[in-house]
């Protein structure tokens, strides 16, 4: 589907990269909205954020104080000139926020997940003209992704925009969600005019990440960024850990390098050359594979021996790991590419096999 989509404006915010969406996970209480939403506004911020509704993954955590909290959502606009921003889940949400004045609106990861909950947001905006930016779904899902971002496109919002937040992962070393910036990025390839936002907080989970994962949305030449901002980030209700306070979002944005796209790539034209060259010869090497894979195919359906060899492919999997860190390749990449290798040799010996 092509999106014909409007640019995100709203009066008085620069459309200059990278837009800036901040303040708490949680709206607490009036005094904790209203005292990071002035410091953030002196800092020279125009989009305020705050959940007043907050799905948690067990029951008995902070859920949120609902609806009341849209009240101080209203005061901010009054006060500080902000505009303001909150996510929803539910149509109950939609006509809530709506009804308080809300400015910008957003989908959760969870929601996203969830195509029925999202067609139901989707009904509840029908007729509506507001901005809605829309999480990738928990899980690496593009085609989810996209499907959430369809059904609100359909429902007449042209003010559509993406929010890159990481995807879910038992391996929690050193972020809290994966970022697999490959999926945003063909994301954006598929959709040129979709603007991307990046949420440094839940993708990295310490505050510590926060600026270099921002660095890296600018780099990817994301559109904007949506940070987690609290006046005492040490006693928030929810996600302490992964929120600043206004003082350093300001310091970090002055230390954001953002790059000219206009620049010229002549220079490198040389360097592309070379890639498609080797990107050539590493896809006739892997049809090569494939070939030979077929051929043990054949032998296993002659001498009646089963398809998937464990012991071969951890064999594999292991020598391919050493090798590529010896290369300079990391054991990520290497076990994605491997696993991804072996599944479509599988399937290649599975369709001799069953013929």
């Amino acid at each position: 589907m092509e999106l014909n989509l409007e640019q995100i404006t709203l009066e008085g915010v620069s459309t200059e990269r990278p837009m800036l969406i901040a303040g708490p996970c949680s709206a607490e209480t009036e005094e904790q909205v209203m005292e990071t939403a002035r410091q953030l506004a002196e800092n020279g911020v125009k989009i305020f954020r705050a959940g007043i509704w907050k799905p948690r993954t067990k029951p008995g955590g902070f859920e949120g104080v609902g609806s009341v909290g849209l009240n101080w959502l209203k005061q901010v606009k009054r006060k500080t000139g902000m505009y303001v921003a909150t996510e929803v889940a539910t149509a109950k949400h939609v006509y809530e926020a709506l009804k308080y004045g809300v400015d910008l609106l957003w989908i959760g990861a969870r929601t996203t997940a969830n195509p029925f909950a999202v067609q139901e947001i989707a009904d509840a905006l029908e007729g509506v003209d507001i901005p809605v930016l829309i999480k990738n779904p928990v899980n690496p899902d593009l085609e989810l992704w996209i499907g959430a971002i369809e059904r609100i496109y359909n429902a007449g919002i042209r003010q559509l925009g993406a929010i890159h937040r990481g995807f879910s992962s038992y391996d929690k070393k050193i972020y809290r969600n994966l970022p697999q910036w490959h999926l945003p990025v063909e994301l954006k390839r598929r959709y040129p005019n979709l603007p991307i936002f990046c949420d440094p907080s839940h993708i990295g989970g310490t505050r510590e990440l926060i600026q270099p994962i921002s660095q890296q949305a600018m780099d990817l030449h994301f559109e904007g960024l949506i940070i987690e901002t609290h006046c005492n980030p040490d006693q928030a209700w929810s996600d302490r850990e992964q929120q600043i306070t206004p003082e350093f979002l300001k310091f970090m944005m002055n230390r954001i390098v953002i790059r000219d796209m206009a620049q010229t790539t002549e220079n490198l034209a040389d360097l592309r050359t070379q890639i498609d060259q080797i990107d050539n010869e590493l896809l006739e090497a892997l049809a090569r594979r494939m070939r030979v894979s077929e051929e043990i195919g054949i032998y296993k359906k002659e001498h009646n021996i089963t398809i998937l060899q464990t012991t071969r492919y951890d064999e594999i999997l292991q020598r391919g790991v050493e090798k590529g860190s010896k290369l300079g390749l990391s054991e990520a990449f290497m076990r994605a590419f491997l696993e991804a290798v072996h599944e479509e040799s599988v399937r290649k010996q599975m369709e001799i096999v069953s013929k």
